[in-house]
């Protein structure tokens, strides 16, 4: 394509996906035209048909061709074709009206469209999100959800010198901030020129909703403070989960623990991460019904699940918002060495909650994570943390998602099982392997388990992957089972009972 086809193309797309109004095509190609130093213009009889993907590439590599881009890095060409896209992206007072025009109709169509739309001006990349590998791994707590994440794209040398030399900058405060609406970005800051937020009011505060770009789950959405403030799990963290499971009542609603190695994500800016998606969790049945005095009108339960989960449902949400409050006022300050839990050594608190709310038809639900950041010579990285086993597969901390059943694995497995897989088929020695060494005590720990029921590692390549697959799920539930404070064993079904008791 010319560029002029580009420009007709990409204006089209604008107009099919509903980012341009027909009235505003001629303002938007002149718009295009300015941004590529052009001062005339050849209009294509018929805009060339093809994807977004396609007519940003070749817009890009116009601009590199013409010295208006002055690299091929990866973070170069993020920040232009975003830079592009804003040109098509209306302004936040349009997309808030139409939201709010949808809500009048239903919580869920304005949900929906404003999805649709954070895909539209590829601020959410679905290409890159469809590089993620995905599976599910069955297992005694339900279907666990595997992702191995591609699309945050890595790197290369050439884009981090350039980040190392952009300016220091204290604006945005961070990439939550509201500030982020519009920002031209630069080269360790991402451009957000196509980026709209939805302003909501939660607990009688400020806050806003957007979608998470590189979507993890269906509808997977961030919601964030207007001010940059620290996170902090207390009473006001309960009443804006169900205010804001009252605005919504199809999404659900999670914050990750405020201390560090619990929290797994950015504890500098409070926020909370939902969306229109049913995890292995929320599936998971109470096993054990527990009754807390003077609630006996909030159903109790301890849910089955690998971490310790306390679920709390009922119809008046104020009730449910003062057991989470008692529940964790008390933990904050428990401590049982039984079970290898202190709330504080050296001074440094250890105890804090993963809380999700959700709906169930009339009832409000709260799942309580009890989470414990204790650190040991034996476990520098922590107790309650992916253990050293298993680090070959992941040693990342375990935030709200993966508390939830979703794990999120390192970019580099991809590569790593495909190459572990060829090895085993032609039967190769993995200690002699570099990279794969890592992983050769679990191989050789499942062709125990294999042979066991009469199977082996086979030379077929497909087996093999669903061995492994499998295999990496029953990880993956293993490490959540770490990261649980109470064991499902004897002692810690009583050490359970005790903290339960002790509200």
């Amino acid at each position: 394509m010319t560029i002029y086809e580009s420009i007709a193309s990409l204006v089209q797309y604008g107009v099919t996906n509903g980012l341009v109004q027909k009235e505003d095509t001629i303002f938007t190609t002149n718009s295009l035209l300015e941004l590529f130093g052009l001062d005339d213009y050849e209009e294509p009889e018929t805009p060339a048909e093809t994807d977004l993907e396609t007519i940003l590439e070749e817009m890009m590599q116009y601009a590199l061709s013409q010295g208006i881009m002055a690299s091929d890095d990866i973070v170069t060409k993020d920040l232009f074709d975003t830079k592009i896209m804003g040109k098509l992206t209306p302004l936040p007072s349009t997309v808030i009206a139409k939201f709010r025009e949808n809500y009048a109709e239903s919580p869920k169509k304005a949900t929906e469209e404003y999805y649709a739309f954070s895909k539209a001006t590829n601020y959410i990349r679905t290409k890159r999100v469809a590089k993620d590998v995905k599976w599910l791994a069955p297992s005694e707590f339900g279907d666990i959800d595997i992702t191995i994440n591609l699309s945050k794209p890595e790197k290369d040398p050439k884009a981090i010198a350039a980040a190392l030399a952009s300016k220091a900058s204290n604006y945005p405060k961070c990439q939550l901030c509201c500030e982020n609406e519009g920002y031209a970005g630069r080269g360790n800051h991402p451009a957000r020129q196509n980026h709209r937020i939805i302003p909501l009011t939660m607990n009688n505060e400020d806050w806003f909703l957007q979608y998470s770009p590189y979507v993890y789950y269906n509808e997977h959405c961030i919601v964030f403070n207007a001010k940059h403030t620290p996170m902090k799990i207390n009473h006001a963290t309960f009443v804006k989960l169900f205010d804001f499971v009252t605005l919504f009542p199809h999404y659900f609603l999670g914050s990750n623990a405020d201390l560090p190695i619990v929290g797994g994500s950015i504890l500098t800016h409070d926020h909370f991460q939902g969306g229109n998606y049913e995890f292995a969790m929320a599936k998971a049945p109470v096993e054990c019904e527990v009754h807390f005095a003077g609630f006996e009108d909030v159903k109790a339960g301890i849910v089955k699940w690998p971490m310790s989960v306390i679920r709390l449902t009922g119809p008046d949400k104020d009730r449910i918002i003062e057991l989470c409050d008692k529940i964790l006022a008390k933990w904050r300050g428990y401590t049982d060495e039984a079970c290898v839990i202190f709330a504080e050594t050296d001074g440094t608190p250890h105890n804090t909650i993963t809380p999700i709310a959700r709906r169930r038809g009339v009832d409000y639900e709260m799942d309580l994570v009890l989470r414990n950041n204790l650190q040991t010579e034996e476990h520098p990285l922590g107790v309650y943390h992916p253990h050293a086993e298993h680090h070959h597969i992941k040693k990342e901390n375990i935030g709200l998602i993966e508390v939830m059943g979703l794990a999120v694995l390192p970019s580099r497995l991809k590569k790593e099982m495909h190459d572990l897989n060829v090895a085993i088929c032609n039967q190769k020695n993995l200690r002699e392997d570099e990279v794969l060494s890592k992983h050769a005590d679990w191989v050789e720990q499942i062709a125990s388990r294999l042979a066991s029921t009469g199977n082996a590692w086979t030379s077929d390549y497909d087996t093999n992957e669903k061995i492994l697959r499998k295999e990496i799920g029953d990880v993956f539930v293993d490490i959540l089972g770490q990261a649980g404070v109470y064991k499902r064993d004897e002692n810690g079904r009583a050490g359970f009972m005790r903290f339960v008791e002790s509200v």
